[in-house]
């Protein structure tokens, strides 16, 4: 990957000084033909989510103008905002409400135990209970929203915030920052606390889920900026995948972008998410990574989106991701 000069000096700047500040935090509007902006209604009123599970190469370009109003899911859409909840196929309760964003299976599994879901009143003892809709399911007393459509969106995670829901020490997490007027999400994948760039997040456990498993082969890329001295035939014999302290890491796709003094920047692409990958497969070659970047995740770029701005990937590229997944 070739990047212009003015590019790789705004690259090597701090991220304060890059930052564009939304007044009022509102997200920023795009141009029609990039994936929509989140809607801002009151946070305090989000619904949770949807359903559906489902890389990439033949995965169509985010469409231009307004999305299709002939997909299917526009009528579901429709249903939920009348408040209708849309039946789906019968399936054990802890999927559902995972589908639905509530948590993860294990997280729903761990609710139930602590008698915190119940169905029409009477509290649930068992994740296995058989559903087909969210008709009388509560979570802590409050009922969960109607099954919505997939939604996914791309976030831009600064360096310094854990990717979490909360954090035991107090540390910042990305829920401090997220933008208003996005509904229940939660990550897609981890980003560590120094790295930052592309975070998606999704309304659906179930998508999360398809994105997350190596046996997907969905691929990310990272711009690293490191320290040291090693040659490209060196980089490249990472293809081949290596063993560090017993932990074997798959095969990874590197190349040095460019060199100043000790100082080099390297496109990084590997298809699993072990914690700390990068970071530890290049100290072992004897480089210090002084920043690390995601700039994509399958199909969906990082771009131009600014740190702590957020924005909706389209329909149409949702839909064609869930089918790349499933030939996966």
């Amino acid at each position: 990957m070739v990047h212009s000069r003015r590019e790789a000096e705004a690259l090597d700047q701090p991220q304060g000084e890059r930052r564009r500040h939304i007044p009022g935090g509102r997200l920023p509007k795009l141009p029609r033909s990039e994936p929509k902006a989140v809607p801002r209604p009151p946070r305090d009123g989000r619904k949770p989510v949807r359903a559906n599970p489902a890389p990439f190469s033949d995965l169509p370009a985010p469409p231009t103008g307004r999305r299709g109003r002939g997909d299917a899911r526009v009528a579901a859409r429709a249903a939920e905002r009348s408040g209708k909840n849309v039946p789906v196929e019968p399936q054990r309760i802890a999927k559902l409400l995972a589908r639905a964003g509530i948590g993860s299976r294990r997280d729903i599994e761990r609710m139930i135990a602590e008698g915190k879901v119940a169905l029409n009143g009477k509290t649930l003892d068992t994740p296995a209970t058989i559903v087909a809709t969210l008709d009388g399911i509560t979570v802590d007393g409050n009922p969960v929203a109607a099954l919505e459509p997939s939604r996914l969106f791309r976030f831009h995670k600064p360096a310094g915030f854990l990717t979490t829901a909360r954090d035991p020490g107090g540390r910042p997490t990305i829920m401090d920052i997220l933008p208003p007027g996005l509904p229940r999400v939660v990550p897609v994948g981890r980003l560590d606390m120094n790295t930052e760039g592309l975070l998606l997040l999704t309304t659906d456990g179930a998508l999360k889920r398809a994105l997350e498993m190596p046996s997907s082969g969905v691929p990310r890329r990272y711009r690293v900026r490191a320290y040291g001295e090693i040659t490209q035939p060196a980089v490249e014999a990472l293809i081949e995948g290596l063993t560090i302290d017993g932990m074997r890491y798959g095969p990874i796709d590197a190349e040095i972008e460019r060199r100043t003094g000790r100082n080099l920047w390297l496109t990084i692409t590997l298809t699993e998410g072990k914690n700390r990958e990068i970071r530890r497969v290049l100290e072992h070659l004897g480089l210090q990574v002084s920043r690390l970047i995601r700039v994509a995740y399958g199909p969906i770029e990082l771009g131009d989106l600014e740190p702590r701005d957020a924005d909706e990937v389209p329909d149409g590229v949702v839909a064609s991701l869930r089918k790349s997944l499933a030939r996966a």
